[in-house]
């Protein structure tokens, strides 16, 4: 397994190839890791991945964090991350990467579609690192309960 951080993003790319519009100070980051010893439907791995992201906004955002199926994650009703999934094959072997959008300084503005960001809702700035390592170590839980090199 592995992760891959970018500090800005020209393609990003959303549910159904739509674009993910990226504003540098945000998070942008890729986690991918083998399927084979992992058991579980994609459903349910797209299920897991959101948990684990809120589970680290809650750190920071004390209220109610919401889901909106299949893969964003709200906050008063405004979509403050994305997380998207890509099931690959290579060398035969079944991996999965989980490519997560969070606005962490900066939102953009979609018509029918309200967003936000975390400096605008907490009022406080966020230390990017920190947050990115959060993120790292929740994943390297969940996934240690599947691999022994951990």
């Amino acid at each position: 397994f592995g992760l891959i951080v970018s500090e800005s993003q020209s393609k990003g790319k959303g549910q159904y190839g739509r674009k993910w519009i990226s504003y540098k100070g945000n998070i942008f980051l890729s986690f991918f890791y083998k399927l084979d010893n992992i058991n579980l439907s994609i459903t349910s791995l797209t299920k897991i991945n959101c948990l684990l992201v809120r589970n680290v906004i809650s750190k920071y955002y004390k209220k109610k964090i919401t889901f909106k199926s299949p893969n964003d994650l709200l906050i008063e009703n405004k979509k403050i991350c994305g997380i998207l999934q890509e099931k690959i094959k290579k060398f035969n072997k079944q991996y999965l990467i989980v490519g997560i959008g969070f606005n962490l300084i900066k939102n953009p503005h979609i018509s029918n579609y309200p967003t936000t960001n975390l400096l605008e809702i907490t009022n406080q700035k966020i230390n990017k690192k920190k947050f990115i390592k959060e993120l790292k170590i929740t994943f390297e839980k969940f996934l240690s309960k599947y691999y022994k090199t951990i």
